[in-house]
């Protein structure tokens, strides 16, 4: 009997030291998120024209693994709009005039899933600071176009998805903070570079790409 009653004391001690300095067990957080973006297209042969505005919203999530780092991803649709002045463009430039400058439009709209780590600080005050890098995920949905040329209209937000590369792959760094509203509610909001890397067309004689700057907002639950 006292050897039973020794071994329940030493094993109810053993599982308090375990659970005193065992790992501690992190979360998986899920969210949505909805912000603007500010694109721009910026091609190898000609210039980027200007900004114009586009919108992404979705699903976000954190895997945290340690205390202040997490593996961030999320699924995202994703509108990234821009303008510029190339030369020579197909389908539009038939080859029987001189070198010829379309001022074009792209609408172009993915669904985006990035794999990027989060790095984040100990609470300073009621914020969380971030940063975070990895690898933005895009396969595209939806490619329209407009194109002038010597102030006439070629064309007005013609479909262009059969000239448009189905994969972009991007940089994306970004930073921001979070700010916790209830006990498993917290709101967060930060500024995100995406920077393409990849050629947006798939014509053979130009090389495009396009970039896009998020003014991020979302609420994780």
């Amino acid at each position: 009997m006292k050897r039973l009653l020794l071994s329940l004391t030493l094993l109810l001690l053993t599982g308090q030291l375990f659970a005193q300095y065992s790992l501690p067990s992190y979360d998986f957080r899920l969210g949505f998120t909805a912000h603007p973006t500010i694109g721009w297209v910026k091609p190898e042969t000609g210039k980027t024209n200007s900004i114009a505005l586009g919108f992404s919203y979705g699903l976000m999530a954190d895997f945290n693994f340690a205390e202040n780092y997490a593996f961030a991803t999320g699924l995202t649709i994703t509108t990234i709009n821009g303008k510029s002045t190339e030369i020579n463009v197909p389908p539009y430039y038939d080859g029987s005039a001189g070198q010829t400058a379309y001022d074009l439009r792209y609408k172009l709209q993915y669904i985006e899933v990035p794999l990027t780590l989060k790095l984040k600080t100990d609470k300073m005050g009621e914020v969380k600071w971030y940063g975070q890098f990895g690898l933005s995920n895009g396969f595209n949905i939806g490619a329209r176009q407009s194109a002038k040329a010597d102030g006439k209209t070629n064309v007005d937000n013609q479909g262009i998805s059969k000239q448009t590369n189905f994969y972009r792959a991007g940089l994306i760094l970004g930073a921001g903070g979070e700010f916790d509203v209830a006990r498993h509610t917290s709101i967060t909001m930060g500024l995100t570079l995406n920077n393409g890397f990849t050629d947006i067309t798939d014509d053979k004689s130009r090389k495009v790409r396009n970039h896009y700057l998020g003014l991020n907002f979302g609420v994780f639950f």
